[in-house]
């Protein structure tokens, strides 16, 4: 406990985890005891890191973007766009951004 000030072992997170477990087993839907780690300062989960500060990108996600190599058709734009859009809330102005290679994979544009 004093290695994480911030979770606060009490009776009524038992009571959460007790009521959240019990709603999976009426479902029908088990958790495997051991697997399960309770109290941990940060999560990764799906390229993403949620902790009490928030959520935020992986930071080996976002590298992944920034080292993309160079889009060269319109089947690459798409693919880049595709992983960058799914981290477009924590890119500021990512729409401006995107704007002119989204302009790109138009049928009206001429090829890349």
């Amino acid at each position: 406990m004093g290695q994480y000030p911030w979770a606060v072992r009490s009776n009524k997170n038992f009571m959460m985890y007790r009521t959240i477990l019990n709603t999976l087993k009426g479902k029908q839907l088990y958790v495997k005891l051991d697997k399960c780690r309770l109290w941990l300062p940060k999560v990764k989960f799906l390229g993403h890191i949620i902790s009490q500060q928030g959520d935020s990108v992986d930071s080996n996600k976002m590298e992944a973007i920034l080292n993309w190599k160079r889009p060269e058709t319109v089947f690459e734009i798409r693919n880049f766009l595709g992983l960058a859009g799914y981290y477009r809330r924590f890119i500021q102005n990512f729409s401006r951004i995107a704007f002119s290679l989204t302009k790109l994979t138009r049928k009206t544009q001429p090829s890349v």
